[in-house]
């Protein structure tokens, strides 16, 4: 019989008790610069700069067409084309394997900056790389799995192009009576939403390998009749990337920690049945097209160098600059030189990165474990003055 009236005391002292204060709302990502020498940075001295050169190289002559006054990155925080002009120019003259001069170069010519998120400087770095598929130019067993050209109705949109505030973000969509209109979501256009384009531009024998090359961006296509071809990203659907990886470890069918690429493939090949389920539930579809040249693109328009090319958020940062790593995982440590060459559709924040392996087997176990937390350092011409903001 005490029961409810101990009840309605508690309920009258609760009423008298202040509210609990609301949740504490995370800040939004900010990116925080702070200048440091070169004596600072991890490993600075171990490392083969030399090796970063031809990659800075490819990026300056891309950004050398440009006309003086033309910013670089996002509200200009890499100054101007002009600041770039000295430092391109003195690269080219820089002794081929020679470290000690490639470093003196850049210890020349560059202010370091430490890179953070607010205040905190370490985020995740992951890894990609150039795969290999089997395939053919027509379908025929056992290439039944098509890659598709971008459709000619597919609209993409920068939206930073209409509002500054909106830099990096982009969607996609075709034109209906005159609105743009979301497009097809990847289990739409599996189900045959494209068919009557006759979109393929290949056809490949996995459509596991067909999945995890859309989200490497490009790759090679070996043929029937021992040839070898090139496939590069040439747009994407517009619905956001969702990480099958995260999926299955939320539905309980794959720990997290076994949520890399090789723990993903050897799920789906243990259950054939649900490949399908799992993969739609990544919305995103990439578009390729057929690439020459020594390597894959990237998102600079410049082939990509392994172990020196870096994909970064390009809402933050500028691509073409120099960024010095310094993160570790379960294999071990990675300070190196690296150039932002590339971006991706899971590379959101002002400390993410993903670095470039290259190409064959050993890339690609690198790529497909790599789970590493630290942090980088970006490299800006001496002459420029970051913005106040």
């Amino acid at each position: 019989m005490r029961r409810p009236a101990a009840a309605a005391l508690l309920l009258l002292l609760a009423g008298c008790l202040p509210a609990p204060p609301p949740p504490a709302v995370a800040p939004s990502d900010h990116l925080v610069l702070r200048p440091i020498g070169f004596a600072d940075l991890p490993g600075w001295g171990g490392d083969q700069q030399g090796a970063a050169i031809e990659a800075l190289l490819r990026s300056c002559a891309r950004r050398l067409q440009a006309a003086d006054n033309d910013a670089v990155g996002p509200a200009g925080i890499a100054g101007h084309v002009a600041d770039w002009r000295p430092p391109c120019n003195a690269a080219a003259q820089v002794e081929r394997g020679n470290d000690a001069a490639a470093r003196a170069f850049f210890e020349t010519w560059f202010q370091p900056y430490r890179c953070a998120n607010n205040e905190q400087p370490e985020g995740l770095f992951t890894g990609y790389y150039e795969p290999e598929l089997a395939g053919a130019r027509q379908r025929s067993p056992p290439f039944e799995t098509p890659l598709l050209r971008r459709p000619p109705d597919l609209i993409q949109v920068d939206l930073g192009e209409f509002r500054g505030e909106l830099r990096g973000q982009r969607i996609a969509g075709k034109v209906v009576n005159g609105k743009l209109m979301p497009y097809a979501n990847r289990a739409e256009i599996e189900a045959g939403a494209l068919d009557g384009m006759h979109l393929a531009l290949f056809w490949v024998d996995d459509p596991v390998a067909a999945f995890f090359l859309e989200i490497q961006g490009s790759g090679r296509i070996k043929l029937p009749d021992g040839s070898e071809v090139r496939v590069g990203y040439d747009g994407q659907n517009g619905w956001p990337y969702v990480a099958i990886g995260r999926v299955l470890a939320e539905r309980h069918l794959l720990e997290r920690d076994a949520a890399t690429m090789p723990g993903i493939r050897a799920w789906l090949a243990a259950h054939p049945s649900e490949v399908k389920e799992i993969l739609d539930a990544n919305p995103s579809y990439v578009f390729f097209r057929e690439a020459s040249g020594d390597g894959p693109i990237g998102a600079e328009g410049v082939v990509l160098t392994p172990q020196r090319s870096l994909a970064v958020d390009t809402k933050f940062l500028p691509l073409g600059a120099p960024f010095w790593l310094d993160i570790a995982d379960d294999s071990g440590s990675l300070r190196r030189l690296v150039i932002a060459q590339d971006t991706g559709g899971a590379i959101h924040g002002p400390v993410r990165g993903d670095f470039f392996w290259g190409h064959g087997p050993e890339a690609e176990q690198r790529a497909g474990t790599m789970r590493a937390h630290g942090g980088y350092y970006l490299m800006l011409p001496k002459t420029v003055r970051l913005p106040d903001a």
